[in-house]
């Protein structure tokens, strides 16, 4: 890993000692919220190997996407933890959707960032066993974290850049995050989301996130996308979540500065990792829409498993 520390587009990052300082404020005054599961859907099994243009939420951050041209997974992370150590760390509240062996055949991983809980390496090593062929993409400084795990095909990439595959543009896109693994390694890699265009589809990963003028940029620079997945949760206490993690008014504002055509939640429900209760993003995302006018499906919160029809039809 090289020795350059990357910032936001804005200029600013999350510093060790001002997060440091902050964080054990934070742990010592939380209480965390009581650990419910959400409901979750086996409506994944409908899929048979030929189908496309369809999105499964698996959990957290994790989307099965196929956009006719290729299967996607997005920040793949099936472990029991979200954490370096097997035995501590924030636990699973609900198993993944689809298991492992349960995906089909994927083309391309994406990973936003090096936090453990959208970059699983443990994931990632059994996705690779399963098929040597996929494609990895990450973010400027954690292609070595992967090939020194064995696994290759790993490309990383600055933001604004892309990579195609058949008939699909993968672009690196800007957002406002931080990065780290440990205590020595602060935004030594970079984050991002993910935009993915094809003659057909577009389709967005925004990552993890607190709320900039990166997505608006997005649109300039790249359209529209017609579906986008935008994180609903972990976002309080505000006073320590905010610069990183968008509340889900924030998260509607950001479908907005897309002018996406639909979005869904992600980021919320899997893993205990902030102090919200567990149901409110989506109970505030339904409030949102209502006091903005929208419409209902203009940004849903779907079921773990349920089966998203990406069709423009």
């Amino acid at each position: 890993m090289s020795e350059e520390r990357f910032s936001n587009t804005n200029h600013t990052s999350f510093d060790s000692e001002r997060s440091l300082k902050e964080f054990l404020r934070w742990r010592f005054t939380r209480k965390e919220p009581e650990a419910v599961q959400i409901e979750t859907s086996n409506q994944w099994k409908q899929l048979k190997e030929e189908s496309k243009n369809y999105a499964v939420w698996i959990g957290h951050s994790t989307y099965l996407l196929n956009n006719g041209d290729l299967t996607i997974l997005t920040d793949p992370v099936f472990s029991k933890r979200a954490s370096p150590f097997s035995l501590a760390g924030p636990k699973r509240l609900i198993a993944p959707a689809i298991s492992l062996e349960e995906l089909p055949r994927i083309d391309v991983v994406t990973v936003s960032h090096n936090h453990y809980d959208h970059l699983d390496i443990v994931s990632l090593k059994a996705l690779y066993k399963l098929n040597p062929n996929t494609l990895f993409l990450v973010a400027k400084g954690d292609k070595d974290l992967l090939i020194k795990s064995g696994i290759n095909n790993v490309t990383e990439f600055l933001w604004w850049e892309d990579f195609e595959l058949k008939n699909t543009v993968f672009t690196f896109t800007p957002a406002q995050h931080w990065s780290a693994r440990g205590l020595k390694d602060r935004n030594k890699s970079l984050w991002g989301g993910w935009f993915m265009q094809s003659s057909e589809l577009t389709v967005y990963h925004a990552g993890d996130t607190g709320y900039s003028n990166d997505f608006k940029e997005t649109r300039a620079k790249l359209g529209s996308p017609d579906f986008a997945m935008i994180p609903i949760g972990g976002y309080n206490p505000r006073w320590f979540m905010s610069y990183h993690h968008v509340k889900p008014s924030e998260s509607i504002q950001i479908a907005l500065d897309l002018r996406v055509t639909r979005s869904v939640g992600m980021h919320w429900g899997t893993f205990i990792l902030t102090d919200e209760d567990i149901l409110e993003p989506a109970e505030l995302i339904v409030k949102e829409l209502k006091k903005l006018n929208l419409a209902d499906d203009f940004f849903i919160t779907p079921k773990p498993g349920e089966l998203l029809s990406l069709s423009l039809n």
